[in-house]
């Protein structure tokens, strides 16, 4: 990234932006979606049907259910007894490994928008480019450490948005200008300093959408999750300079 910024955009122009590459790669995101949540549930099915955790958990909110409020300290009990049992870990562990495995795939579409913008042809194989050689351990890396800091963090709402805000722009600077994780934090958080309202509206306004597929169609879903990568990359090309 360049010392100087290019003049301050305005959030209209991110968004339009971002809803134009989404728009352009609607099959991408449908393959995405597919991809993931086949991938993420049956890894899913198999770490419940091995641990059990999720029917733990329905059995002592159903027991909560029968009895009413006053069956509130009991659930705490039995939820904290879950919690604290080994497969509540297990199975912690194996949605975080799938998740890991999973990210990567984000990637893809950075490589597909930039090839967009070059008016190059954009192929299949172009989705699963985050899983070339030793960067797929690059990127899997980073988001174990992003989740496990947020984890930490989620005690509170504002902590775990601020956290999202600093790192927002730590993949594409991995992907185009192989930063490493400490050095894209810097140089996003001196982007949140020069953008931060731009930022936090756009943030605000790819959450909302990435889920509202979910609230109207599920299968609306399929083609919403995947926005925010493209809010991410218009973001990134609005704010930083790449040396050539």
């Amino acid at each position: 990234m360049q010392k100087q910024y290019p003049q301050k955009p305005g959030i209209d122009f991110i968004l339009k932006q971002a809803f134009f590459y989404w728009n352009k790669t609607l099959v991408y995101q449908l393959l995405f979606s597919i991809i993931y949540f086949s991938v993420f549930f049956a890894a899913y099915l198999y770490i419940e049907n091995r641990f059990g955790i999720y029917n733990q958990f329905s059995s002592a909110f159903l027991e909560y259910l029968q009895v009413g409020p006053k069956g509130i300290d009991t659930l705490n009990q039995e939820l904290a007894t879950i919690k604290s049992s080994p497969n509540y870990s297990y199975t912690t562990l194996g949605i975080l490994i799938v998740s890991a495995f999973l990210y990567p795939l984000n990637l893809g579409f950075f490589q597909i928008y930039r090839k967009i913008d070059l008016k190059e042809q954009i192929e299949m194989s172009d989705l699963f480019v985050g899983y070339n050689g030793l960067n797929f351990f690059r990127y899997t890396s980073y988001f174990v450490f992003w989740f496990l800091v947020c984890d930490m963090l989620k005690v509170t709402v504002v902590f775990p948005l601020l956290w999202i805000m600093i790192t927002l722009f730590i993949a594409p600077l991995m992907f185009f200008q192989n930063k490493t994780i400490f050095e894209g934090i810097s140089l996003s958080w001196k982007a949140i300093k020069m953008y931060f309202v731009e930022i936090l509206v756009c943030t605000i306004v790819a959450v909302l959408f990435k889920y509202v597929g979910f609230a109207v169609f599920l299968v609306g879903a399929l083609f919403t999750f995947p926005f925010w990568n493209a809010m991410i990359y218009s973001l990134y090309k609005t704010i930083f300079t790449e040396e050539a």
